[in-house]
């Protein structure tokens, strides 16, 4: 079987041309060399497969007919990632919360105008400088 389609039968890859593009970026190692999609994967086949910053290894035990469900990918693939790669994503992550989180960006108009209007109103301590404002209603300056 085809490394792409292993990758796809063993649901690293959502499809299979995303298996196709990660193969020829070189992603994907078998026994310690870079390989392109048509490779063959034999059992006992050394894979390590770089996907999100994690370089996934494991073993293939046996060649999938076809897709598989993801309870039944085990029977084909023994996983021998270390967990300190997974250790080294999540430290990645803590470093990435220092940061704005996606999608709050820039201030909007809206956003601008209630800041402003918040560094021009005057504080709960500032009643000696104007307590008309505080202490009078709208209706009774009419």
């Amino acid at each position: 079987m085809r490394i792409d389609k292993f990758l796809w039968s063993t649901r690293y890859f959502k499809t299979r041309n995303i298996a196709s593009t990660a193969c020829k970026k070189g992603h994907v190692k078998i026994n310690g060399q870079t390989v392109k999609p048509g490779r063959e994967v034999y059992p006992m086949d050394d894979i390590i497969v770089r996907k999100n910053q994690i370089d996934y290894k494991f073993t293939v035990l046996d060649i999938p007919k076809s897709r598989v469900g993801a309870k039944l990918v085990d029977i084909y693939r023994k996983d021998t990632t270390p967990k300190e790669a997974f250790e080294h994503n999540e430290l990645l992550q803590y470093s990435k919360d220092y940061y704005r989180k996606k999608g709050i960006g820039r201030p909007t108009k809206k956003d601008r105008r209630e800041i402003d209007e918040f560094l021009d109103a005057p504080a709960l301590g500032d009643t000696a400088e104007r307590p008309e404002a505080l202490n009078t209603p709208k209706d009774e300056e009419e």
